[in-house]
């Protein structure tokens, strides 16, 4: 087990808290979701679970090495001491984490994801890497060296990702007192800002007074409103893209770049360092791009309908999935986690109005239901196996219906996402 199974536990009052706020936006005339934005923050959010069950790379060997062979034995197993002690140690060091996060340009590869969001809300939140399992977990080796038993550290990384949900949020002023020791959604919409004033600060999971101390923290302005997302817009809806954006920027300007200590550098050095030559060949950002202006192409009415339904449909799979997981066998659910980013990734194509969504959802869901149903030894008899083809036989029903009604043939009524 890792901290994953809290999250799992918390993930229906995640969507229970963002259904409350997105009511609460509307009624004060403050809403600031798009479907575009929150859904697709829902869809990575969810996807980035599935390397975490699957353990993907070193994090469980290495943190089970380091517990039996380097563990000082410093703190007393059974003490609330030690409770307390790493839930502050963690947090101290996952100040470090997030910061070199943003300092070092590997590790903002891994990290920028979070970043991308153009809305501050609840839906944010969830918007996590899928690559944080590459390096992220060196960080905290400490932690079992010093003694730090695996269930506190469990609990307490769990806790502290859990408390992280709140602070995104546009709708909670500052909170007096509380500011001083605590991340709060006034100071951590400065670190979701890409505004020159506000941009790299405000680092802590929990306490702000690790930014206090090491220099990072940056105030609320009443004066300049946040502008988020990244410096170098992503532009995009695509689940996968988003993760690997960074890391193929990085692998094609070591590739081009002709200096052979550039090749090297651009692995480590800082986030906005690029070899001369080609940042001049691959521009980061184009010049027509208004740093105020939010990615959000108008769409048809019908794809915006299945964008919807798409959306609804999906959380509940994923949580049947995550909360079946013993009943499921390792290759299981790995082709689960595929049939999810295969929807999500379909999805991002419908918010860009893409004339081949509905023919590549038609494609996956027979393909989904011919996987499925020619392998009902592997499958057969495993919840979220139902829910799948539920979904998969709505979705056929549903690309059927438009192509018969010739409703993406007609002239579309466009509307924002």
């Amino acid at each position: 087990m890792d901290k994953s199974f809290l999250i799992f536990l918390a993930i229906p009052f995640f969507f229970l808290l963002i259904g409350i706020e997105l009511i609460y936006g509307y009624i004060k005339g403050k809403n600031n979701y798009r479907l575009n934005d929150a859904i697709t923050s829902i869809n990575i959010g969810l996807i980035s679970r599935f390397p975490t069950i699957l353990n993907l790379g070193l994090q469980g060997a290495a943190f089970a090495y380091a517990a039996s062979y380097w563990n000082l034995k410093l703190l007393p197993t059974n003490s609330a001491f030690t409770w307390i002690f790493a839930f502050v140690f963690y947090d101290f060091l996952y100040y470090w984490m997030h910061r070199l996060s943003h300092e070092i340009k590997f590790l903002w590869a891994t990290h920028v994801v979070h970043h991308h969001g153009e809305e501050f809300n609840l839906a944010t939140a969830l918007r996590q890497t899928s690559s944080g399992f590459l390096l992220k977990w060196i960080f905290f080796m400490p932690m079992f060296i010093v003694g730090i038993p695996g269930e506190v550290f469990i609990t307490v990384g769990g806790l502290n990702l859990i408390y992280q949900f709140w602070v995104h949020t546009e709708h909670i002023p500052k909170l007096g007192w509380y500011e001083k020791i605590f991340i709060t959604p006034s100071n951590h919409r400065i670190h979701h800002a890409k505004n020159p004033e506000y941009i790299d600060a405000n680092y802590g999971g929990v306490f702000i007074l690790f930014d206090r101390w090491f220099g990072t923290f940056k105030e609320e302005r009443d004066d300049l409103k946040p502008t988020y997302g990244t410096v170098k817009a992503l532009r995009s809806w695509n689940p996968i893209w988003a993760n690997i954006e960074v890391f193929f920027g990085i692998i094609r300007d070591s590739i081009f770049t002709k200096n052979w200590k550039d090749k090297m550098r651009v692995w480590y050095a800082p986030t906005r360092w690029r070899p001369h030559d080609v940042s001049k060949r691959f521009p980061s950002n184009p010049e027509n791009i208004d740093f105020y202006d939010k990615y959000n192409p108008i769409i048809p009415t019908y794809l915006k309908l299945f964008a919807w339904i798409q959306s609804i449909s999906l959380s509940p799979i994923t949580l049947v999935i995550f909360f079946t997981l013993p009943d499921q066998g390792y290759l299981q659910t790995a082709i689960f986690g595929v049939i999810l980013i295969a929807s999500s990734t379909i999805i991002s194509l419908a918010f860009v109005n893409s004339s081949y969504t509905l023919l590549c959802e038609l494609l996956r869901s027979v393909l989904v239901v011919t996987v499925l149903l020619m392998n009902v030894d592997l499958f057969g008899g495993l919840l979220a196996t139902n829910f799948i083809l539920i979904h998969a036989y709505l979705n056929i029903i549903y690309v059927c219906g438009i192509k018969l009604l010739r409703i993406d043939k007609q002239k579309p009524k466009l509307v924002s996402s």
